[in-house]
């Protein structure tokens, strides 16, 4: 077998990177959890490949390129050593700037030589587990997620950070777009107002004009808006994901677009207020249902998903009729519900005694619903002038 790591054989030529000590002590903890995971499973070493176990472990490192799917590198856990393989192009960015002094070791091969031969070698003779299902190693994808969540407390303060810096772009993009211009003149300045904030957008909608009543999952195109629109972003940035959905509206509201954001207000404030720490989704999902069935919409559910425990994947987990995943406090859902040609959505925090809405509105009306007494306040369509 061939040497296991190979120090950076380079430095920086600029100034050295701050080292931030939360982050880490993140990375020191998160090595020390894949120790124990892997006494638990009995196994010598855990590849991980996938980006969102990648930027977990790291504390917020990106190893793709420009934000697409496609990582740049491998990461080689054992109890004694964290390994990085990657190839010579990328590695002088991993190492002086992004992993700089984290206790990290690399493995290189030339950009020319398959990835592949440069994990199988270090997998060859062990007993390797992965987030992959590589070559002979076991696929532990699905334990992997009790890992990533609940989120840790500098976790969920990034997630606060990011969830304003969402909401903002959304709401600042609703509220000055032109009237007239095309879905994709506005998807390019919202993604200008999170990019230049180093957010990725991994989804972006712009629904004009009721397209959404027709297809939930809907690409720019270059139509102009004329008279409401709908806006819903997830973006991501440290790894973390956090996602919002906004509807502005051209002149007065029509009394059918009114009628069914209500439905969809009723139904997202019902499932906030029912997202309770300890909970099985199916209760969560039960409550919701009632409220579609109340208003004379029990199949509205079935055109859209609803919610998901959203964090370093946009869905870690699926709202769904049976599932009976538990929720807990330090887990962020985003809950989307969709009624006809809206919807309306926020990230929020599970909390010991309740959540908190990460995605808070600024310059935006508001509206209250009222859940078994309590009232809580919601977004409302934002009106604007011809």
């Amino acid at each position: 077998m061939t040497s296991l790591v190979e120090s950076p054989p380079f430095q920086s030529s600029g100034e050295l990177p701050v080292i931030s000590p939360e982050r880490a002590g993140d990375i020191d903890q998160k090595h020390r959890q894949v120790a124990q995971f892997l006494k638990e499973n009995r196994c010598s070493a855990l590849l991980l490949q996938r980006p969102c176990n990648l930027a977990w472990l790291t504390s917020g490192a990106d190893f793709t390129r420009q934000g697409s799917s496609e990582t740049t590198a491998s990461l080689f856990l054992m109890p004694e050593a964290r390994v990085v393989l990657t190839n010579n192009i990328d590695s002088g960015q991993l190492f002086e700037g992004t992993l700089a002094g984290l206790g990290f070791q690399l493995k290189e091969r030339p950009w020319h030589e398959l990835h592949s031969v440069l994990v199988e070698d270090l997998c060859r003779g062990r007993v390797v587990a992965s987030d992959s299902g590589f070559g002979r190693t076991t696929d532990v994808s699905e334990k992997l997620l009790n890992l990533r969540l609940p989120l840790n407390s500098l976790e969920c303060e990034r997630l606060r950070d990011l969830g304003l810096q969402v909401a903002h772009a959304v709401e600042a993009t609703a509220r000055h777009f032109g009237h007239g211009v095309t879905e994709a003149e506005i998807a390019g300045q919202l993604s200008h107002r999170l990019l230049k904030h180093k957010v990725i957008p991994e989804l972006l909608q712009v629904c004009g004009d009721g397209i959404s009543q027709r297809f939930r999952h809907w690409t720019p195109s270059s139509d102009p808006v004329e008279r409401f629109c709908t806006l819903i972003v997830i973006g991501r940035r440290e790894g973390l994901c956090a996602a919002v959905t906004r509807t502005v509206c051209f002149g007065e509201i029509p009394d059918e677009l009114r009628a069914a954001y209500q439905i969809a207000l009723m139904t997202q404030a019902t499932g906030m207020y029912f997202s309770q720490a300890g909970w099985a989704m199916s209760e969560t999902w039960k409550r919701v249902a009632r409220i579609y069935e109340k208003f004379g919409h029990s199949e509205e559910w079935e055109f859209a998903e609803q919610a998901e425990v959203i964090g370093y994947q946009p869905c870690e987990v699926r709202l769904t009729p049976n599932s009976d995943f538990t929720l807990l406090p330090g887990m962020a859902m985003f809950w989307h519900p969709s009624v006809g040609p809206v919807s309306i959505g926020d990230t929020m925090l599970i909390g010991p005694n309740g959540l908190e809405v990460l995605t808070p509105t600024e310059q935006w009306p508001m509206t209250k619903v009222d859940v078994k007494g309590t009232a809580i306040l919601r977004p409302d369509i934002l009106q604007r002038t011809v």
